[in-house]
């Protein structure tokens, strides 16, 4: 009995300290005591301490540790070591790990995360949303811009040039705005209530680009040339990475360069002969300077002892002869400017480098470090504004459509889409705030971008789907009424660009996410790289034995944690958000355990892995996303009235964590590891459930009751009421209609019967003929009807309006011709 008791105090204490991740020295010390009590209850034996000192010995005493354990284990790891090609490694070295590494880590500091600085606008930024954002917002007909023109007014051109809406992120020395990070994405999201073609075709320059290429590595000449320039509106900048045989793949272009000898402004100098073939190049129609990416090459070494110097990136005149830019693809009816452009053996000088001829072959690393503050900052805004702005119009819809005699949000069917649109709406605004003030912190968040971008351009299909599904016929006809349609069609382009979401989702996010967050992998990854031996040996001897006791602690951690359900684990708090909390200690410790299971049983196989990575980035991503809704609770001041959001977003991304768990386990290549650790990580079975209907049908009642936790789901979005804003027509609809339910029921009560709520301005007629209602309420019922048929009506056109041959007159005909032998040419 004594034995049996020894033995479970020590486990226990084991468990105790891999749980507190105590130190190695502090383990065995541990299990000296232990040992020593043993000895004099008579339990443990000399055979005992023998195995003991056997074991610690070895591994306390670092100069045996590493001759006999290290040394022989680091010679095997350079074995099994996944090979990573020069653009893999540059990826992982560009930008910095913020948040998303303490959720990897399996012990989320929460005090640390509510600490961060809440993102705020200047006074200078706020005063341009309020000012020329609204202006132009105003100028902006979005039916004429994507069915009639296809492209802006040319005032709205010249006025996004005046008001330097293409140089937020050009500094004030050069003459730009300077907007934070944060300044930006609010614009953003406010242009892309009213207009996707205008939020696109200003998000560009302001995100991976010209501008942005320019003020970290361009020459002092490259940036007093050119930052002025971009920043009044001279220069129109497009950037050109994309080639039909390199799309995600982008370090795979085959667009060339050639350094040589050649004539430039009639004296012989070094330059090189550039060949390429781009597509879907937002702003190249109408581009006046090509920003442009390709491999270079040395074949006569002009520049050194190196062939192939790598991806380059370079500034190109589109004035240069042989340039070809011009045309235009057409994105799913969304007609923002984005098309082709080519070059064939066109010789420019070296010094059109960006950055000069010192950073020749750098341009993969330049591109990647940019790309992880613009893919946080463009995309992400970009679709909170769209899933805001839908939010909005769905709630107010809802509200006002009537069928079988009551509003169809109050149907149940109808507030489970809705809940999904406002919850949405909600966690889109947390992550990409939380997500652009760790850029305005002077972080560079490539593993968040990657999921800020990929789950807001998912969610923001997903919510566009809903409102369709929701609005019915209101939705499917396209006309200047319709708020739904031009998102609908252009969901897919978001999901496409900058990283198509099926290559982010499988390897992107926890691609780098694996190796950047992880306290101990890049640490062996380097050390086993180091030419000095001794210097490797050491360096590799930490980051091993710190990564045997991390994924020690991680497995007792998650199965206490599991066991529990979390129950006894820390929250920054004690109210109803405490569990959410205690259940993300718990899944961090679960992402951290399977993280060193699937590198240590896969090995490099886990490249090859999607499916394994996409469900271990899913966690990641899911935990992000949860901490983003709690931090927003939080810095808003904890507003009771915007619980039923919170539970719902919390809710809804836990149960999807354990789903992604649940589906790991079942599919993992080794069957034994996966049963095995399902068993350790649900004990109980799958026990978190999503949102229940009495939170949705909370959730649906904000979306359609004006008030304080309605505003903030509409934060920064244009919602003036004004002809040809059909989002701030919906709301001033929905206030009227509300407003006039009380006197509808005054004359329904004097009338003696439950009238159909509709012909309003007959129960306005009906109420003043039986004297219950004044002049005063008889308009309230008459604007309320107006509203009503604005947001039930669609519109409907002459048959000859959309003839696809209306243009087809003479010089039309011409235009036809011209384009069929450019084809052909």
């Amino acid at each position: 009995m004594e034995m049996l008791i020894l033995c479970v105090v020590l486990v226990a204490a084991i468990a105790a300290l891999a749980y507190n991740r105590a130190s190695l020295t502090m383990f065995t010390a541990a299990i000296a005591i232990i040992l020593a009590i043993g000895t004099a209850l008579d339990v443990v034996s000399t055979l005992g301490w023998v195995i003991f000192l056997l074991v610690a010995l070895p591994l306390n005493i670092a100069s045996v540790r590493q001759q006999y354990l290290t040394k022989p284990l680091l010679k095997l790891y350079r074995k099994i070591m996944p090979e990573m090609s020069s653009t893999e490694k540059e990826a992982i070295d560009a930008g910095t790990t913020w948040w998303e590494s303490d959720l990897f880590r399996g012990n989320p500091d929460w005090h640390k995360m509510h600490n961060f600085p809440v993102p705020r606008l200047s006074a200078e930024e706020q005063a341009f949303l309020d000012g020329p954002v609204e202006e132009l917002l105003a100028m902006m007909d979005d039916w004429h811009t994507t069915h009639e023109r296809a492209d802006l007014a040319p005032e709205v051109y010249q006025y996004l040039k005046d008001k330097g809406f293409f140089a937020m992120i050009i500094k004030k020395q050069y003459g730009g705005l300077e907007f934070s990070a944060y300044a930006q994405s609010c614009v953003l999201q406010k242009l892309t209530s009213k207009s996707m073609v205008l939020s696109s075709i200003v998000g560009v320059p302001n995100s991976l680009g010209p501008g942005e290429l320019l003020q970290h590595y361009g020459t002092d000449e490259q940036k007093k040339h050119y930052l002025p320039r971009l920043a009044k509106g001279l220069e129109v900048p497009c950037f050109a990475l994309t080639s039909p045989e390199a799309g995600s793949d982008a370090g795979a272009i085959p667009d060339t360069g050639i350094i040589c000898k050649g004539e430039w402004e009639g004296k012989e100098v070094i330059g090189m002969r550039l060949t390429w073939n781009k597509r879907y190049i937002t702003l190249a129609p109408i581009a006046t300077v090509l920003g442009l990416a390709f491999k270079l090459y040395d074949p006569e070494k002009l520049l050194g002892d190196k062939e192939e110097l790598g991806i380059t990136c370079a500034l190109i005149p589109v004035t240069t002869p042989g340039v070809k830019i011009g045309r235009r693809h057409f994105p799913l009816n969304v007609p923002f400017q984005n098309g082709p452009t080519q070059g064939d053996n066109i010789f420019v000088p070296l010094d059109y480098i960006i950055g000069g001829a010192k950073m020749a072959g750098q341009g993969w690393r330049m591109l990647v470090e940019c790309l992880s503050v613009g893919r946080a900052i463009t995309l992400p805004s970009n679709s909170t504004g769209g899933i805001k702005a839908v939010a909005m119009a769905t709630g107010a819809y809802a509200r006002i459509r009537r069928q079988f005699k009551l509003p169809i949000g109050k149907m149940e069917g109808v507030e489970e889409a809705m809940a999904r649109v406002g919850g949405y709406a909600y966690m889109a605004e947390a992550s990409t705030t939380m997500s652009v003030g760790a850029i305005d912190l002077g972080e560079k968040p490539s593993v968040i971008s990657a999921i800020t971008k990929y789950h807001m351009t998912e969610r923001m299909r997903q919510a566009i789907i809903d409102a369709m599904d929701v609005h019915g016929g209101k939705g499917i006809c396209m006309g200047p009424n319709n708020y739904l349609a031009r998102g609908y069609q252009g969901a897919p382009v978001a999901i496409t660009v900058e990283g198509a979401n099926i290559l982010t989702r499988n390897m992107i996010i926890y691609g780098q996410g694996a190796i950047r967050c992880h306290p101990y992998v890049l640490a062996e990854l380097q050390a086993a790289q180091l030419d000095d031996e001794a210097a490797a040996v050491t360096a590799f001897d930490k980051a091993l034995f710190g990564h045997i006791g991390f994924a020690i602690s991680n497995f007792f951690r998650t199965f206490w944690l599991s066991l529990s359900g979390g129950v006894f684990s820390t929250a920054p708090y004690s109210d109803a958000t405490a569990k959410y909390y205690k259940q993300m200690n718990r899944f961090s410790a679960a992402l951290a355990l399977m993280s060193d299971v699937a590198m240590g049983t896969l090995g490099g196989d886990l490249k090859r892995r999607e499916r394994i990575s996409a469900r271990l980035g899913d966690i990641l991503s899911m935990l992000y996303l949860t901490s983003a809704v709690l931090k927003r609770f939080n810095d808003e001041g904890r507003k009771a009235e915007d619980l039923p959001l919170v539970q719902w977003c919390c809710e809804d991304n836990l149960a999807k964590a354990q789903l992604a768990l649940d589906e790991l386990f079942d599919n993992f290549p080794n069957r034994i590891v996966g049963t095995v650790l399902k068993r350790v990580v649900f004990p109980w079975g799958r026990t978190l459930r999503k949102a229940s209907d009495v939170t949705e049908h909370k959730v649906a009642r904000i979306m359609q009751t004006p008030g304080e936790a309605r505003s903030r789901l509409g934060h920064h979005l244009y919602l003036k009421n004004e002809p040809l804003n059909q989002l701030g027509r919906m709301e001033q609809a929905l206030k009227d209609v509300l407003v006039a339910e009380p006197v509808f029921d005054k004359v329904s009560h004097a009338a003696g019967k439950r009238l159909p709520f509709y012909r309003l301005n007959e129960v306005a007629d009906l109420g003043l003929e039986l004297k219950v209602i004044s002049e005063a309420e008889a308009k309230l019922l008459r604007d309320a009807e107006q509203g009503r048929l604005f947001a039930i009506n669609v519109d409907d056109f002459e048959p000859e309006y959309l003839a696809a041959d209306k243009t087809l007159t003479q010089q039309g005909a011409g235009a036809v011709e011209k384009d069929k032998k450019d084809k052909a040419a």
